[in-house]
């Protein structure tokens, strides 16, 4: 639900090495809590596999899914994108209009804030997931498959997400059904043949742990385009 770039000099943590008890929190709560915790939690860059996939598509509609502060939303629009951001967190959202704001694309970059987990969709061209994963309990599977029910024909579906934990999480940051291969989650959408796979691969990029040590993570990568 970000760009998985910390702003450590803001937050002093990540969402890997976040450790605060999460079994009486919901998502919503527990993500209010994180951005709350400092006053920006994510570099502001937009996610470089992002641009990376999705550069060369024409620009039509878009939504960003679990938003975060909004820098994948915000590029978008500066692609000429007309781009929805949705996030759990109204401080998220609240960051992505300002950030918006600031580089004069609020015409393109709309933001609301709803429960992902009851979100009915909204058509797009593109929806994009970017490290949809909570510590607290969500309906990821449900949601990306909403997702895809949203593609417009002809349109894209892509999702990034963590493939491995990083080297220094520990054992209560993550849940077990929070790692995958791009593979496995394709397969784990159950989409039929309407879609052909264009990315589902996995790509390692290099990091910095909280404690300054370098890392290497492991990405999920997953583009489909709908066809009917």
């Amino acid at each position: 639900m970000n760009d998985s770039t910390p702003n450590t000099t803001a937050s002093g943590c990540t969402q890997q090495s976040a450790s605060a008890p999460t079994e009486h929190r919901t998502a919503a709560e527990f993500w209010e809590d994180r951005y709350r915790s400092a006053a920006q939690v994510w570099s502001g860059n937009p996610n470089a596999t992002l641009v990376d996939l999705v550069s060369d598509l024409a620009p039509g509609t878009a939504v960003d899914l679990g938003c975060g502060e909004g820098a994948d939303v915000v590029w978008l629009a500066e692609q000429g994108w007309h781009t929805l951001g949705v996030d759990i967190s109204p401080s998220a959202v609240a960051r992505g209009r300002n950030l918006a704001a600031r580089r004069e694309v609020s015409d393109l970059a709309q933001f609301e804030v709803a429960n992902l987990d009851e979100w009915e969709g909204t058509e797009a061209d593109l929806i994009v997931a970017t490290f949809l994963h909570s510590p607290a309990e969500l309906a990821r599977t449900r949601i990306l498959q909403t997702a895809a029910a949203n593609v417009k024909p002809g349109g894209h579906l892509a999702v990034i997400s963590h493939a491995a934990p990083p080297p220094w999480a520990t054992q209560h940051a993550h849940r077990a059904d929070m790692h995958r291969s791009a593979k496995a989650e394709f397969e784990s959408l159950d989409l039929g043949s309407d879609w052909r796979v264009l990315v589902l691969e996995e790509r390692t990029r290099p990091a910095t742990s909280p404690d300054g040590e370098p890392a290497e993570l492991v990405d999920a990568v997953m583009l489909i385009q709908r066809l009917h």
